[in-house]
């Protein structure tokens, strides 16, 4: 395989990556949600899931940025 298409699988596979923790996420944004609307504490691990899959998603975004400007820089 040449590099360019080894760049856009790399790509794909970590925008399916940050789509899958943006999920995850999800869940526990919508707990911590609901404890907030009832005027109650949210779980420490509801806490800490979202603060990790939030870190996750941080660090994939930064992995994809630097897979799309090796692919930019790649000459035709």
């Amino acid at each position: 395989m040449t590099k360019k298409s080894v760049l856009k699988k790399a790509i794909a596979d970590s925008e399916a990556e940050i789509d899958a923790l943006e999920k995850k996420r999800t869940r526990s944004q919508s707990a911590i949600l609901e404890a907030y609307l009832n005027n109650t504490q949210p779980t420490n691990a509801d806490a800490e899931y979202f603060r990790t899959y939030s870190k996750l998603i941080e660090l994939e975004r930064e992995n994809l940025r630097t897979l799309k400007e090796q692919l930019a820089g790649i000459k035709d």
